[in-house]
């Protein structure tokens, strides 16, 4: 394993209505808590909720970052996931291109909120 791939980068699976997938990872990027989301349209979600199984139509968002970000994404998907009980699991990165890590970390350093160029 390169030095640049450590275990400090991590995947992040979530789920979220198709109407606020786009916003939601555009919100996360902006503040540098994920380099990237993945947005994969499509996902037909079945799941037990309130002693019934259920289904929703979502968006799998797959998010890369790093550990440090964790908490901060966990905060910020608490706050404007329309969601109870919203979808993170945490996946880590165990190795990876030298230069895609290295913008990876660089993409989610400290720094100034990103403008949105969309």
């Amino acid at each position: 394993m390169s030095p640049v791939a450590q275990p400090d980068f991590v995947v992040a699976l979530m789920t979220a209505p198709r109407a606020v997938a786009e916003a939601l990872a555009r919100q996360l990027v902006a503040e540098r808590l994920v380099a990237c989301v993945n947005l994969v349209p499509g996902v037909v979600s079945i799941f037990a909720w309130e002693g019934r199984v259920d289904r929703a139509e979502e968006v799998l968002l797959v998010a890369k970052t790093s550990r440090a970000r964790l908490e901060g994404l966990r905060e910020a998907l608490r706050a404007r996931h329309p969601y109870a009980v919203p979808e993170l699991l945490v996946l880590p990165i165990v190795a990876g291109l030298p230069a895609y890590l290295a913008w990876l970390g660089d993409a989610v350093a400290d720094g100034p909120r990103l403008p949105d160029g969309g």
